[in-house]
């Protein structure tokens, strides 16, 4: 009987210690376990980063922050804009007529979902386009995803607002 006692005791001990699970470490974390505030905060600062370097005329530090499968609804495009390639030669060719761009975010809200990451914004921006001042606003949804720990934008959807919309 005492065998039998000794064998039930160590199956319990070895269930209870199978079951505890060792943390992980903090460079293996995936963005699910990290602190949410701080990774809502990384995904607002790496749009601002994106439009940054788009104000600064800087084409490869806007492409380090947009995923290989990018896509994209734009203002007033008429199809869906596919692949890190297009993207990064649109927003070139954009940038090289405006001066003084300037974007401001207004109103974010992220959400994260494991590696998943949403930012809904409304947003204005201004500068001079062939020696005429503009502004426009309008409202935006970009979704990021993480990889290997940096948030990469996969798909955004702007839309131009009307003076009397928001």
């Amino acid at each position: 009987m005492t065998n039998r006692k000794s064998i039930v005791i160590l199956f319990l001990l070895f269930s209870v210690f199978s079951s505890c699970s060792v943390p992980e470490k903090p460079s293996e974390q995936s963005p699910a376990n990290l602190d949410t505030s701080t990774e809502k905060e990384k995904v607002k600062q790496t749009l601002v980063d994106m439009w940054d370097a788009i104000e600064k005329a800087d084409m490869d530090r806007y492409a380090s922050h947009i995923h290989p499968d990018f896509t994209s609804f734009g203002e007033t495009a008429k199809k869906l804009r596919s692949g890190k390639e297009a993207e990064v030669k649109a927003i070139k060719e954009w940038v090289e007529e405006p001066t003084k761009v300037y974007t401001e975010m207004l109103e974010p809200e992220v959400t994260i979902n494991g590696n998943v990451a949403w930012i809904t914004y409304y947003w204005s921006d201004s500068g001079t386009s062939k020696g005429e001042k503009f502004a426009t606003r309008g409202k935006s949804t970009r979704i990021f995803v993480n990889e290997r720990g940096k948030w990469l934008c996969i798909h955004g959807h702007y839309t131009l607002l009307e003076d009397d919309e928001k």
